[in-house]
């Protein structure tokens, strides 16, 4: 993952973004990218090789499934993955905990 943020924040927020990104409906590996991307303003930008194991880490605590379906422009199936209902409860929970760290922040960023 990209970013001008620091590596260790980013891997505490990676899964929260993907959890997030799911969160309206089943996307495929790419728009999920692109869907991070587009939401964060560029800020968040990682590659599939980031992608894919946090996804499959993901699928194994149960957070998300995937399903492979045809593709809609003809080419090769794609794997779309959606939240399940844990997911959902873990991304309810994520999100007061990333709004919490945001307040506490709060002070530390505004100017002096």
């Amino acid at each position: 993952m990209q970013s001008s943020t620091d590596g260790n924040l980013l891997r505490g927020t990676l899964d929260f973004l993907l959890l997030a990104s799911l969160e309206h409906g089943p996307l495929y590996g790419l728009r999920i990218i692109q869907d991070v991307q587009q939401r964060t303003g560029g800020h968040f930008n990682f590659k599939e090789g980031t992608l894919y194991p946090a996804l499959h880490r993901l699928e194994k605590r149960n957070l998300i499934q995937g399903e492979t379906r045809p593709s809609d422009t003809g080419g090769p199936p794609r794997k779309y993955y959606h939240l399940t209902p844990t997911g959902q409860t873990e991304l309810t929970r994520q999100r007061e905990e990333q709004r919490a760290h945001a307040r506490a922040l709060r002070p530390y960023l505004e100017l002096a």
